[in-house]
């Protein structure tokens, strides 16, 4: 099955960026994906951690649920929504929500950010308190899609891999990773991070990046990644808006799988997980 990772440069203009996702998706369909990832904050990248509180939805409704439920259904497309802000029970906070929308629009899965990002980048006057206005995930979440078996994870979370781990115990054959790295941390770790998580689950990983300055002032990595089992990078997109668009071959993953047994080698944690 074909996959695709979608390059966007978004903004605080929630019509505009979905505009710009539909063109996006409908490449991706063109170009033979059954499964399009969106970046992190495709929706929306306002001026400041606490704008989103002002464009959050409710679970299950809102315009930019209805319209990746009307591109699905319109492309015959599952669709991995990056991250959009849904409402909690908090005025103050709310949940930075990856859904996955299958080909008949219904929404089959939903993971929220489960690593905030709260840095000071090193050699960098840039920082990001993204606890202000968000509240962290706890639950890992895979999902059965028709490119295989998913595990969900956003940006950040890319550095912890006790996440994927526990995905792949739970059957997951490929991650998606939709992101919106800063310069300096996408310079020094992006792909290596990346073909790392790929490397030590046999998995692939699908990761779809927002790039380029923005309206807030912020500059993102971009650098969209289709990465293999064996950590070979499929396709990519260094800069620009665009799709990148990559076979997975689960076939030959399971038979290395066989071959390459890591997996059912592990010696800690087995305990707490077999």
């Amino acid at each position: 099955m074909r996959v695709a990772a979608l390059q966007m440069t978004s903004g605080a203009d929630v019509a505009a960026n979905l505009r710009a996702a539909a063109q996006l998706l409908g490449e991706a369909r063109e170009g033979g994906a059954s499964v399009a990832v969106l970046p992190e904050n495709f929706a929306f990248m306002g001026r400041g951690e606490r704008a989103k509180l002002a464009v959050a939805e409710t679970p299950g409704d809102g315009p930019v649920q209805h319209e990746l439920r009307r591109l699905a259904r319109e492309l015959d497309l599952w669709i991995v929504a990056g991250t959009l802000a849904l409402k909690t029970d908090r005025d103050d906070q709310v949940a930075a929500a990856s859904l996955v929308f299958d080909a008949a629009g219904k929404c089959v899965a939903r993971y929220d950010k489960i690593h905030l990002f709260d840095v000071d980048i090193p050699d960098s006057a840039e920082s990001h308190r993204e606890s202000a206005s968000v509240r962290a995930g706890s639950k890992v979440v895979v999902v059965d899609t028709p490119a295989g078996r998913l595990g969900l994870s956003v940006c950040y979370d890319v550095r912890f891999p006790e996440l994927y781990r526990q995905m792949s115990l739970q059957g997951a054959q490929w991650y998606a990773v939709p992101s919106a790295f800063t310069v300096p941390t996408g310079r020094a770790h992006w792909e290596l991070l990346l073909r790392a998580r790929a490397v030590e689950n046999l998995s692939a990983v699908v990761a779809a990046a927002q790039w380029g300055r923005h309206e807030n002032g912020r500059e993102t990595w971009g650098d969209s990644l289709i990465v293999d089992h064996w950590g070979a990078v499929l396709e990519r997109r260094r800069s620009g808006v665009g799709v990148v668009v990559a076979e997975l071959n689960l076939a030959e993953q399971g038979a290395v799988r066989q071959r390459f047994p890591a997996l059912s080698h592990r010696k800690l944690g087995r305990d707490s997980h077999d």
